[in-house]
């Protein structure tokens, strides 16, 4: 059976970066408001005051300093704080599609071959805008690629599970050459009035072609990636959830709506992702015959700063050295399924052909899946 490879990545960046600051100052004057409005209640007792966000409070507590957004007037209007999208009709490329469609350009343009030799495309992400037609069958029209498409969300995992999924429709010989995109509006899904949360998300598409190692590029910048391993876990937990669906359409706003936007347990999330994700990586590293410790690079998903650095350290067995273990928080924040394909995208270009890497994603679920890859 072929072996796969990692053949090309790439990214579509939305045009507004908005920046703590003005994020801070839309939420401050939510909070000013509901607490005037609110002050006999509040003195009563009977209603919680809310607290002020701060840009020292979001970067101590996360590492985001800016995100990209698809739209940014909504989210600096205190009586909005949600993204204006217009709708588009059904004969319009839709958002999604449109986004994926600019990351896959850039990867098939990296990749050096027409679209036509893709057999596949798989639209994984955590943020779908509707239930069907599949985002990825749209995307495969828009591209004038032939085969099959499908879409598949496994929250902020959803990457490596697609490239897991990729590649073995390449090494059965299903596909000479799968596209895998993860286009994330993450700004439609995020509670923007929740101190806690606010400041946590992006928004961004990533693309990744995976093909067979025998038709593969062999030799120079442009010869990708063996994929040695993949593997996949979940474990159900509540602690990060969206209710968010066709069975619950009511708009997501007010009192007992909150649950269908994002919530999490932060707390409860960092002290039970990071050993069961940590130990993963280890383990799976000493199935295939890598020494997780002499690993040249680390493209995690872009959770929060403090999650990343201590799964670096216990990985590594050391602090990180500047470079080995790649951080894009501050940059575009949280930005699901796309985040460690950014990290990744951003930061190869210095390996050498036999180095050794990990892509590595961990989200809602829990799940969490890992992929090793060598320089060809």
């Amino acid at each position: 059976m072929p072996d796969a490879v990692i053949a090309a990545t790439g990214l579509y960046t939305p045009p507004y970066s908005l920046s703590n600051a003005e994020l801070v100052e839309t939420f401050n004057a939510y909070v000013e408001r509901f607490n005037a409005a609110n002050a006999p209640a509040i003195e009563a007792g009977e209603v919680a005051a809310l607290t002020p966000s701060s840009v020292e409070f979001i970067e101590k507590a996360s590492g985001i300093k800016a995100r990209y957004v698809v739209d940014k007037t909504g989210l600096v209007d205190p009586e909005l704080m949600r993204p204006n999208i217009p709708e588009r009709s059904n004969d319009e490329l839709s958002v999604l599609a449109e986004m994926a469609v600019e990351a896959a350009r850039e990867a098939i343009a990296r990749w050096g071959k027409p679209a036509s030799e893709i057999d596949a495309v798989i639209c994984a992400a955590s943020n779908m805008q509707r239930a069907y037609p599949a985002m990825a069958i749209e995307v495969q029209q828009a591209l004038g690629i032939a085969g099959f498409a499908f879409d598949m969300n496994v929250a902020c995992s959803s990457a490596t599970f697609g490239i897991k999924t990729a590649a073995d429709f390449v090494t059965s010989g299903g596909a000479r050459a799968v596209l895998m995109v993860n286009p994330e509006i993450c700004s439609g899904h995020l509670n923007f009035r929740d101190r806690d949360s606010h400041f946590i998300f992006g928004d961004v598409a990533t693309a990744v072609i995976v093909e067979a190692g025998e038709r593969a590029a062999q030799g120079g910048k442009n010869a990708g990636w063996d994929i040695l391993g993949t593997r996949l876990k979940t474990q159900f937990s509540n602690n990060i959830r969206n209710n968010f669906g066709f069975l619950n359409r009511g708009a997501p706003e007010g009192v007992g709506a909150v649950d269908k936007l994002f919530v999490q347990e932060g707390r409860k999330v960092f002290r039970e992702v990071v050993p069961l994700v940590s130990d993963m990586i280890v383990e799976h590293a000493s199935d295939i015959g890598i020494d997780a410790t002499t690993l040249k690079r680390l493209w995690l998903h872009q959770a929060n700063i403090n999650m990343n650095e201590m799964i670096g350290r216990r990985v590594l067995g050391r602090e990180p050295a500047p470079g080995e273990n790649v951080i894009i928080l501050d940059e575009f924040a949280n930005t699901s399924s796309a985040g460690s394909i950014i990290a990744f995208h951003r930061a190869n270009d210095d390996f050498a052909a036999g180095e050794t890497g990990l892509i590595c994603s961990f989200g809602a679920g829990y799940s969490a899946g890992t992929v090793f890859v060598r320089k060809r």
